[in-house]
C-alpha cells in the first residue's frame, strides 16, 4: 500500500498545475489570450503568466508570439490534443459523481415574478413530498452561464431558443385586461372593449406591442399614443393595475390571490397568447443528480395539474 502512495506522489510531482493547464487549453481553442481571460474570469496577463510557467515548466515553447493572435507551435498542437482529452475525463467523472451522490441539495434561478406568484405558494407542497431535497432558489431576470455558474437548473421565460441548455416546456401564457374595480365607474365604465379608451393603459416597457395586438384580436380601433405607464416587467404591471393606475395584461394563472379577494378584475376574458412560455433549462448534457431530477419530474407534473384544473 505505502508502495502505492508513493507511486502516486511521484505521479503528482511531474504534472503541472491544473491552472496553468486550463489557461492553455482556453487561449489555444480560443486563439487569444484576450478570449481566454475571459472565459476563465482572470485577467489577459495572467494568462499569459500562466501559460510563460508552463512553457517552463515543459521546457518548450508552445505559442507563437503573434501579436492579438494565440498561434501553437508544433508541441503545442500536439500537448492540446492530449491535453482537452484528459480534461473532458476530468469533467465528465465529476459530473457522474456529482449525479450518482444522491446530492439532495439543487440551486435554482427563476425570475421574480414567476418565484413569488407560482412557485411560492407551492414549495410547502414539494418540502412536504421531498422533505430529504433543499432547495436554494435565486431571483434573477437574466440567462445563466452553466458552465461559470454554481446553479443547477433555471426557470427562464423566452421563446424556447436557447443554445447550450437542455429546455423542457412548463406553460404558456396567455394574457387578458386585469383591473382595480374602482376604476370602473359610470363616466367611465368597462362594458365592452371598446370603453378601453376611457382608462390609461400599463405597457411592459420591453413589450409594447401587447396591448396592439390584444385591441386588435378584440376589434378594437384604437390610437397607440395615450397616456398611460410604462414599467420593466410584469410583476410591476400588475402591481400597477391594483393599485387603481390603469389597465394591464396579466396572466390570470400567476394573479390568484388578487382575483380571489376581488383587488383585480378581469373584464374581457379574451386571452392573447403571446407565444412566449415558461421553460426548464439546465446544462446541456449535464446528468441529473437526485435532487434535479426530483425537482425536474415534480414542476412538470404540477404544472400540467394546474392547466387541467
Amino acid at each position: 500500500m505505502m508502495k502505492i502512495i508513493q507511486q502516486w506522489l511521484k505521479l503528482m510531482l511531474r504534472l503541472p498545475p491544473l491552472n496553468t493547464l486550463r489557461s492553455f487549453e482556453a487561449a489555444a481553442r480560443t486563439g487569444s489570450f484576450v478570449q481566454a481571460a475571459s472565459e476563465l474570469a482572470v485577467t489577459a496577463s495572467a494568462v499569459s503568466h500562466q501559460i510563460k510557467g508552463l512553457e517552463n515548466y515543459l521546457g518548450v515553447d508552445l505559442f507563437k508570439r503573434v501579436k492579438r493572435h494565440a498561434e501553437l507551435t508544433d508541441n503545442g498542437e500536439k500537448y492540446l490534443v492530449s491535453i482537452q482529452s484528459a480534461l473532458k475525463d476530468i469533467a465528465e467523472a465529476t459530473e457522474r459523481l456529482k449525479a450518482s451522490s444522491e446530492t439532495h441539495t439543487i440551486t435554482i434561478s427563476m425570475t421574480p415574478h414567476f418565484l413569488t406568484r407560482w412557485m411560492m405558494p407551492r414549495l410547502g407542497k414539494f418540502q412536504a413530498l421531498y422533505p430529504d431535497i433543499e432547495l436554494q432558489i435565486n431571483a434573477s431576470m437574466g440567462l445563466i452561464d452553466f458552465d461559470k455558474s454554481s446553479t443547477d437548473m433555471a426557470i427562464y421565460f423566452g421563446n424556447g431558443n436557447w443554445p447550450e441548455v437542455e429546455v423542457h416546456f412548463l406553460k404558456d401564457i396567455y394574457l387578458v385586461p386585469i383591473c382595480s374595480p374602482k376604476i370602473i365607474t359610470d363616466k367611465k365604465p368597462l362594458s365592452g372593449p371598446e370603453h378601453i379608451k376611457f382608462h390609461p393603459l400599463i405597457h411592459v416597457s420591453k413589450r409594447l406591442s401587447e396591448w396592439s395586438q390584444w385591441l386588435a384580436l378584440a376589434g378594437v380601433k384604437f390610437r397607440e399614443r395615450r397616456q398611460g405607464l410604462q414599467l420593466s416587467n410584469s410583476m410591476l404591471t400588475n402591481a400597477a393595475a391594483a393599485e387603481q393606475l390603469g389597465i394591464a395584461l396579466g396572466d390570470p394563472t400567476l394573479l390568484g390571490p388578487e382575483l380571489e379577494s376581488g383587488k383585480l378584475v378581469i373584464p374581457f376574458d379574451l386571452p392573447l397568447n403571446i407565444h412566449r412560455s415558461f421553460y426548464l433549462v439546465y446544462q446541456k448534457e449535464r446528468p441529473l443528480s437526485y435532487g434535479m431530477e426530483v425537482f425536474k419530474q415534480w414542476v412538470m407534473t404540477e404544472m400540467e395539474t394546474v392547466q387541467s384544473s
